[in-house]
């Protein structure tokens, strides 16, 4: 999993339709100071500071796909009281579609209000309703998902054991999901996990996989056994167990395990990580990456959730950079178009002149490095478009490229006269100059003007093509050639 694609992922979340099905909630805090005994009675005496209201439950869910940029809607049930209009406020201020929540005047708005004092969580006190769904809000809620569940790209489920999952409502969410090819990711709860047959991942915490499989996980074969249970209870084709300190663990029904180490941080509250889990695995699943990079991405942003107080949400930007962390910096550099695009529309507002050039740079000598340097101090930043690998072979021969595409990318991207990589897979790029619009298009002084693709594109809107002369005598055919003469024979 590149830094490219997780920045691409974001870039194209805006665009993604997630649908959370599950138990919404409120959760309120009191922070305050515990510093005296109360003479009623042997307890504390909490001064409240101050209160913070945020969405809980499967509204975490939410709160955190709005976080990460996704477009989102929701289904459930909530009272006909002022918690649920509360929640379908503050959703509708958040750019959350409700038309899938319906209001139950008889039922509770679950409101869960936690005491914090010193850092920690010293009461917790819960109002709500738990009893299953009536006939008339359950046959309401599953019409819904039949109409509306195939627009979306990933079907997000949060049981939190409050009534509106009812079996017949999971049934409907499994259904629509096979028949639209939908992948339904969910948080289970319970001893019972056959009733999420059908979905494409669950994502049990270690204490919850052990109560549904029945088993006490000690150690790696231990949570093999119980995962393999799981799998076969739910019929699923994978199941991911997040493990706290120890990271996660990815079992696939055909045998596949991955093992996902936690990144060291100080963890202050555990409250809400996995409805982060959740929200960017599916969201990871609905932008086409594989269960493994999805998995490893959930496993990034739950480490970023736990190091905060309270159910908080992860930005693009923490992700991005602690996706990064112990990584060459040349990772930074190197993009994809789409997330490109943007940067570079953004420098050209702030009236940079950006460069761009174009070609395979196998095996760099100094004749590129000189070249490089020579686009570079035409403008204020260098983009270079670097083909690909399927591209080098049909334009250099099956022999070609000599060395791989991402190692190519990384050390062109480590010189400093380099801004930005990006890879195309075609033989020319035009379509890459087209989406970039640089002002200064630079190629080799074997080229003339006419003969450097995008000309035209360029020129159109005001830009210039620039030909810089190669150093003589340097070259990758010289070099390889003067390797076989060296070497061919031993």
């Amino acid at each position: 999993m590149e830094r490219k694609d997780i920045e691409s992922l974001f870039a194209r979340a805006q665009g993604l339709g997630a649908l959370v099905v599950g138990d919404l909630m409120l959760d309120e805090y009191l922070w305050g100071k515990a510093e005296r005994i109360s003479p009623e009675a042997p307890v504390q005496v909490v001064d409240v500071i101050r209160e913070d209201l945020r969405l809980g439950g499967a509204g975490n869910v939410v709160n955190n796909l709005v976080a990460l940029g996704c477009r989102v809607s929701v289904a459930s049930v909530v009272g006909g009281d002022e918690n649920g209009s509360l929640l379908l406020r503050t959703f509708t201020d958040k750019g959350v579609d409700v038309a899938g929540v319906m209001a139950d005047t008889p039922r509770q708005t679950s409101r869960k209000t936690r005491v914090i004092a010193a850092n920690q969580q010293i009461v917790r006190i819960d109002r709500e309703s738990r009893e299953p769904l009536s006939r008339e809000c359950e046959e309401w809620l599953i019409a819904y998902l039949r109409e509306h569940a195939p627009a979306f790209q990933v079907i997000l489920v949060s049981d939190y054991l409050k009534g509106v999952l009812t079996p017949a409502v999971v049934r409907a969410i499994m259904a629509v999901g096979k028949k639209c090819g939908v992948p339904v990711v969910v948080d289970p709860k319970g001893s019972d996990y056959a009733k999420y047959c059908g979905a494409t991942i669950l994502t049990p915490n270690r204490k919850e996989a052990e109560a549904a499989s029945g088993t006490k996980i000690s150690g790696l074969d231990g949570l093999s056994q119980a995962a393999n249970m799981l799998m076969d209870q739910a019929d699923l084709a994978a199941l991911l167990i997040t493990r706290s300190e120890e990271g996660m663990s990815l079992f696939r029904r055909d045998g596949g395990m991955l093992h996902i180490p936690t990144v060291a941080r100080e963890v202050f509250d555990v409250t809400g990580a996995g409805d982060t889990v959740l929200a960017v695995l599916g969201l990871a699943l609905a932008g086409g990456f594989s269960l493994e990079d999805a998995a490893a991405l959930a496993n990034i942003a739950a480490g970023i959730a736990v190091s905060k107080l309270g159910t908080s949400t992860v930005s693009p930007e923490e992700i991005i950079q602690e996706s990064g962390r112990g990584r060459r910096d040349s990772a930074v550099k190197v993009k994809n178009p789409d997330v490109l695009a943007s940067l570079i529309a953004k420098e050209k507002e702030r009236g940079r002149k950006v460069v761009f050039t174009n070609g395979c740079f196998d095996l760099l000598h100094a004749g590129h490095v000189k070249y490089l340097q020579k686009a570079r101090s035409l403008g204020d930043l260098l983009v270079l478009g670097l083909n690909s690998d399927a591209s080098v072979r049909r334009l250099k021969g099956e022999n070609r490229p000599l060395i791989d595409e991402d190692e190519r990318g990384h050390l062109l991207a480590a010189l400093d006269c380099i801004d930005y990589v990006v890879l195309f897979d075609e033989d020319t790029p035009l379509r890459l100059i087209e989406t970039l619009r640089p002002d200064i298009l630079v190629k080799g002084g074997d080229y003339s003007r006419e003969g450097v693709v995008g000309h035209e594109v360029v020129e159109s809107y005001g830009g210039r093509v620039e030909l810089v002369e190669f150093v003589d005598g340097k070259s990758t055919t010289g070099i390889i050639e003067k390797i076989l003469q060296r070497y061919g024979s031993v």
